[in-house]
């Protein structure tokens, strides 16, 4: 699980979903990411590489925020005979954010994502997105869906789907992962 801008591994609804996960005797984790008030795309995408080791079909990745564009940096990077067995996309941006301070969310947004590359290693896809969102417009997420053939799971009144907005459960991102596997 990797965490958006100034999160923390253990924020939010991700310690639920460790737990949840590991009843089922699959084992999950969430990544202290490098530096995350000023999140460095390179640092992110290589933390995530060591994580995963080798990518296999029973590898699965959950992001939120700008987890979201971190996970499809990474994706971009492997290499077609590569190939993990999905993605659940909480709350993520797909286009640069026109705010003052986000300067490095957009250095991971600031090229178009490679669709075709991500969805040749990649099974399963879903996007999971508070409809009501302040901080990522609910476009983003009918963007992605649309790009990825997949999911679009609408949270009426999620907002960000983060702790600091009440999200310390998200019983979607769970159903979604029981799916894929």
């Amino acid at each position: 699980m990797i965490h958006g801008f100034h999160g923390e591994p253990n924020g939010g609804w991700r310690p639920w979903l460790m737990r949840e996960l590991a009843k089922k005797d699959i084992y999950a984790c969430a990544l202290p990411m490098p530096d995350p008030n000023n999140a460095q795309k390179d640092e992110w995408v290589e933390t995530i590489s060591e994580a995963v080791g080798n990518p296999t079909e029973e590898t699965f990745l959950v992001g939120h925020s700008l987890g979201v564009p971190a996970i499809f940096r990474y994706l971009e990077t492997l290499s077609k005979d590569q190939k993990i067995g999905g993605a659940v996309f909480v709350s993520g941006p797909a286009f640069e954010v026109k705010r003052i301070g986000y300067e490095a969310v957009n250095n991971f947004l600031n090229t178009p994502f490679d669709f075709k590359h991500t969805k040749d290693v990649c099974k399963n896809f879903t996007i999971i997105h508070g409809y009501n969102d302040k901080s990522v417009p609910f476009s983003d997420a009918e963007y992605l869906s649309k790009n990825l053939s997949c999911d679009l799971i609408s949270v009426s009144n999620g907002g960000h789907l983060g702790g600091h907005e009440g999200a310390y459960e998200l019983p979607q991102a769970l159903e979604a992962l029981e799916k894929m596997f």
